[in-house]
């Protein structure tokens, strides 16, 4: 499988965490296979790299074989690709919901598994340091028993998200938020980042990804043009 079809299937896996969205045994089995593909782009920059660059690395081809491989061969250019990709790569991930990402990512790799999914209710429409509260929902097998429960546990909690989140609102002259303007969505947190919407991290780390691959083509291009 190549990159771009690594891709266009982490948009497939995005639609679908939409769709079953806030059910947290299906965003979270969706979401580790976004995961899953996020990782296999990394590794096709690489394998990209390896072929381009000429190294022959015959094991598992990840960033941090590609460089050691690189350094043994004493390939200059390989040697300012890894290191290049390396800066380029913390670069993109300085921003909150890319970091995120990267977090879930090295979680991922060292446990197997993703962090615990929680359901939260949030505003609909999104202001700076508004509050999201977590919800405690009738799960069987992890699923969600039924959207009529669901709507009766956010009903409930309701009163006190209002009060809270509308005199935050207030206090910083932003619009109240009615009743009707409250969903509930899948949340988790990483080591470094805490309550994070699932769909939306996934959502705007498509575009950093792309960007990524193409900067990294780019980067190869130059750097193997004079040999």
């Amino acid at each position: 499988m190549n990159i771009e079809e690594t891709i266009e299937k982490c948009e497939i896996s995005l639609k679908q965490i939409k769709q079953y969205d806030p059910d947290p045994f299906y965003v979270n089995y969706f979401f580790n296979q976004y995961i899953s593909l996020i990782n296999n782009i990394i590794t096709g920059i690489f394998e990209e790299a390896n072929r381009d660059f000429g190294l022959f690395l015959s094991d598992e081809i990840t960033e941090k074989n590609f460089y050691e491989k690189a350094k043994l061969k004493n390939d200059k250019n390989a040697i300012k690709f890894s290191e290049w990709f390396r800066t380029k790569y913390t670069e993109e991930h300085n921003n909150t919901y890319p970091n995120f990402m990267n977090d879930i990512c090295n979680f991922r790799n060292k446990f197997k598994k993703l962090p615990d999914v929680k359901i939260m209710i949030r505003a609909l429409d999104r202001y700076k340091d508004d509050i999201n509260q977590e919800i405690k929902v009738p799960l069987s097998n992890e699923k969600l028993r039924s959207k009529d429960e669901l709507k009766i546990e956010i009903k409930r909690q309701l009163p006190i998200f209002l009060e809270i989140i509308n005199h935050k609102r207030r206090e910083k002259n932003e619009p109240k938020v009615e009743e009707n303007q409250v969903i509930a969505s899948t949340f988790c947190d990483s080591e470094n980042v805490k309550n994070i919407e699932i769909v939306y991290a996934a959502e705007i780390y498509i575009p950093v990804m792309k960007r990524l691959v193409e900067e990294s083509r780019k980067e190869i291009k130059n750097l193997t043009r004079n040999n």
